[in-house]
Order: structure tokens, then C-alpha cells, then sequence
């Protein structure tokens, strides 16, 4: 376990080689001039040069490129075109805000995503099955936006009971961990609900069953951990996918997080931020992954990583 564990961290230094690659061509891509918009709309092209050779704008795309990544191995993130302040001190301030409605979203949607997949399993083709997958699709089927905006229109504006923007107290995650983990929900659900039918048709279940064991029991103790092995595997991907997913929900509730810096930095072709945030993002979706697989290791003991 330990040499794999090992082999894949070094296999994180050509994957962050090439996701730089990527997005230092796809930034510099982007129409417009950040001079233009560092140095505002009236200045005249002298003010514009002079900002350009600031930034080091001005130099060949690989120079750019050797000095952006040999400056980022060095853990000198550079500093924002928009703000002029640090890059390391913009994420700073918004990296807590990001991570906790990640993590408040994900938590809800295992709970009610798991719960609803697990009763519409053992009530199979009944009412509650049905409900729980009308549930599912629902989820999966409504935009986040238009969840989003819904929400507030209803629990803001309409009745007034929670706030709209900001992440100062608990109930301002209420609405936003909602749009974000709905649809992460609705995957659980119906993910969990296909791992534990299959399970509840294996032998060992029937075995326990007809040895007059409780069902409470038989559920718990001898079809949660077998259907748990690939629910753990969605959850590592759905959770690295809430990380990009809450660029859109950040817009919408104005929240002071990642993904509304990244809008942000877009606008105003912030690449410093731009670069930083996606190389970021890349490095938490492969670290998540690379702790899934260790954790399904361990609850799949017939798994031997090499």
C-alpha cells in the first residue's frame, strides 16, 4: 500500500506538468488584454506598454511559461493583476468559505442520498421507491442556478427567514449547501439504491435470512458494508466534482469563496489567479481520488494495490 501510495504521488508531478500546459495556453487564449484592463479603458498606449512590461506581458509565451511555473514550484504564486496583492493572500481569504460549503453540502447529500437510495432498495418497486426516485431525478434534472435563485426567491424574499449573501453565521450555508449538494444527492440515491439491490440478491443475504436473523440486522451488519465498496468511489468523484460545481452557486449567492474569485479573475483576465485557482482545483480532485482508492483498499480487503 505504502509504494502505491508513493508511485501515485509522484505520478502527480507530470498530471500538474501538463494541467499547467493547459491552462497557461487557454488563459493567454482568452480575448481581451489584462494591460488594457489593469491599466484602465482611457489610458493611452504608452500607460498600457509600460503596465504590460509590469507584468511580464510582454515577453514570449515560454518565457512566460518557464517563469510562471519555476516561480509556482517555488510556492510564489505571483500577485493579482486585479488587486495587486498576492495571489496566495486572495485564496487564502476565500479557501475556508469554499471548503466548508463543500464539505456541509456533502455531508447532507451522503445522509439524504444514501438514506433515500438504502429505503428505496429494501422497498423495492413499492411507494417509497417510487417516491425516493422521483426524488432522484428530480435532483439530477433541475439546474443548480434555477434551484438556486428558486430557494432564495422562496426562503429570502417570500418569507424571509434566511439570508441571501455572506458566510458570517450557519444559516447562510443553508440555501447554498442546498443548491450545491442536490444534485450530489440524487447520484447517491440512485447509486446507492442499484449497489444495495444487487447486494440484497446475494446469497450470504438469503443465508442470513432464512437463519431467522432480524432485517434490521441483515441491512445493517451484512448489506451496508458490501454495498458501501463502489458507493465510496462516487462519493470521492461527487465530492471532487462540488469542488468545481460551486463556481455557479458562488455566482449566485454572491459567496466569498473560490469559485466566486475565479468568475472574478476570468472578468478581469486575471491569469496570475486564473492559473493558481485551476492548478488548485486539479491538485484537490487528484488528491481526492488518490484517498479513495486508499479507503477502498481497506473496506474491500480483497483489493491489494501494488
Amino acid at each position: 500500500m505504502l509504494n502505491y501510495f508513493l508511485k501515485r504521488l509522484l505520478g502527480l508531478i507530470p498530471t500538474l506538468l501538463i494541467v499547467a500546459v493547459l491552462v497557461f495556453l487557454f488563459v493567454h487564449m482568452l480575448p481581451g488584454d489584462p494591460a488594457r484592463l489593469a491599466a484602465g479603458q482611457d489610458a493611452d498606449e504608452q500607460t498600457v506598454a509600460m503596465v504590460r512590461a509590469e507584468l511580464g506581458l510582454d515577453k514570449p509565451l515560454p518565457q512566460q511559461f518557464v517563469s510562471f511555473f519555476t516561480h509556482i514550484l517555488q510556492g510564489d504564486f505571483g500577485t493579482s493583476i486585479r488587486t495587486r496583492r498576492p495571489v496566495a493572500t486572495e485564496i487564502g481569504e476565500r479557501f475556508f468559505p469554499t471548503v466548508m460549503l463543500t464539505i456541509t453540502s456533502m455531508v447532507w447529500a451522503v445522509i439524504f442520498g444514501m438514506g433515500i437510495g438504502i429505503v428505496s432498495a429494501v422497498y423495492r418497486n413499492k411507494w417509497p421507491d417510487r417516491l425516493g426516485m422521483t426524488l432522484a431525478v428530480s435532483g439530477i434534472s433541475f439546474p443548480a442556478f434555477a434551484l438556486g435563485m428558486l430557494l432564495m426567491q422562496i426562503f429570502s424574499v417570500q418569507l424571509g427567514w434566511l439570508p441571501t449573501v455572506g458566510a458570517s453565521s450557519w444559516k447562510h450555508y443553508i440555501l447554498p449547501s442546498i443548491t450545491l449538494g442536490a444534485a450530489v444527492a440524487a447520484v447517491m440515491a440512485r447509486f446507492t439504491r442499484a449497489s444495495f439491490v444487487e447486494v440484497i440478491q446475494e446469497d450470504f443475504v438469503r443465508t442470513a435470512r432464512a437463519k431467522g436473523v432480524r432485517e434490521r440486522v441483515v441491512i445493517i451488519k451484512h448489506c451496508l458494508r458490501n454495498a458501501l465498496i463502489p458507493v465510496v468511489t462516487m462519493m470521492g468523484l461527487q465530492f471532487g466534482f462540488l469542488l468545481g460545481g460551486s463556481i455557479l452557486v458562488e455566482a449566485v449567492f454572491n459567496w466569498p469563496g473560490l469559485g466566486r474569485l475565479l468568475v472574478d479573475a476570468v472578468q478581469m483576465r486575471d491569469y496570475p489567479v486564473i492559473q493558481t485557482l485551476v492548478l488548485l482545483f486539479s491538485l484537490e480532485f487528484i488528491l481526492i481520488n488518490l484517498l479513495v482508492d486508499v479507503l477502498y483498499g481497506y473496506i474491500n480487503p480483497t483489493i491489494r494495490y501494488k
